[in-house]
């Protein structure tokens, strides 16, 4: 590959790293054309920008991404190697690992593995956190939560009031009743 084809790829990946507010890096070695060509449908059915990248320019593409702190050597160190490809969302951070453990049960693979991601800057580094992330919350899930947490305790208030109301008009009218 020559200089300028590097460059390109290295824009490409800066350029999808700031578009893009979450990236899985997973290692496909070992899938057959036909696997890697379900695997690429499934991706595009969910959303998923699929791209194959060399290491080095990975790391130039997240180092000039602002990627320069000591959680990202650890990063580079553990993640970037061997065969890489990344998926890239716009979704939920989730979306790339529920993918995954689908693709995986439906094709009964162990490929593609999950070596790292980032999901707005957070870091997760080995294969046992594709749990984890397929059960992480979209942020409209999560706003959904605070709203019904917030809600709740007004509308115990609420309702203790207008239960109370009834109550209070029931005595009220008792009390009319016995006195005329």
């Amino acid at each position: 590959m020559k200089r300028v084809e590097k460059l390109q790829v290295i824009e490409g990946l800066v350029e999808k790293l700031s578009t893009f507010g979450c990236f899985y890096v997973i290692d496909a070695m070992g899938l057959t054309v036909e696997q890697v060509n379900k695997f690429r449908k499934s991706c595009v059915v969910h959303n998923l920008v699929y791209q194959v990248a060399k290491n080095t320019l990975i790391q130039h593409a997240l180092e000039q991404s602002g990627a320069r702190d000591e959680e990202y050597a650890t990063f580079f160190s553990k993640v970037l190697k061997g065969f890489s490809g990344i998926l890239f969302t716009s979704e939920a951070g989730s979306a790339p690992a529920k993918m995954l453990k689908n693709f995986l049960a439906a094709e009964k693979l162990n490929l593609p593995i999950l070596k790292g991601a980032s999901i707005y800057g957070d870091l997760f580094i080995g294969v046992e956190c594709l749990d984890r992330l397929s059960t992480l919350k979209s942020k409209d899930e999560l706003v959904g939560d605070i709203m019904a947490l917030l809600k709740t305790p007004m509308s115990n208030v609420m309702a203790s009031l207008q239960s109370g109301e009834k109550r209070l008009m029931g005595a009220v009218e008792t009390l009319s009743n016995a006195f005329v």
